[in-house]
């Protein structure tokens, strides 16, 4: 666990699915709120899941599910900033977060395969 709380990305997106939580903690709209939650908490919680297993495949694994919740997490904060539901400004930021959370996931994706071919 101590490889995983020194991994800058697992960090990031911890940080932004509380920065998500408390953005959308007042929206009365239970599915979108529900739904955007899920997206928010699948990414560092699918970063730690591919930490925790046994092999480099499964890692990778884990961690390309993590990067689709990023591009489920981007489209879920557009929706709702156009739906009202998210104050365009934090949207945006929260947007960008997104983005460079999943960037730093592929370069991950990116280390762990050029680290099982060697």
């Amino acid at each position: 666990m101590n490889a995983l709380k020194n991994l800058d990305v697992w960090r990031r997106s911890c940080r932004l699915c509380v920065d998500l939580y408390k953005t959308i903690s007042g929206c009365k709209e239970w599915g979108f709120r529900d739904q955007i939650s899920r997206s928010a908490l699948s990414v560092p919680s699918n970063i730690a899941e591919g930490y925790e297993r046994d092999s480099r495949k499964e890692t990778v694994r884990f961690l390309r599910i993590a990067k689709g919740s990023c591009g489920e997490l981007w489209t879920q904060i557009y929706i709702g900033i156009k739906a009202g539901f998210v104050e365009k400004s934090v949207g945006m930021r929260l947007s960008q977060e997104v983005e460079l959370v999943s960037k730093m996931l592929q370069g991950l994706i990116k280390y762990c395969h050029k680290d099982e071919v060697s």
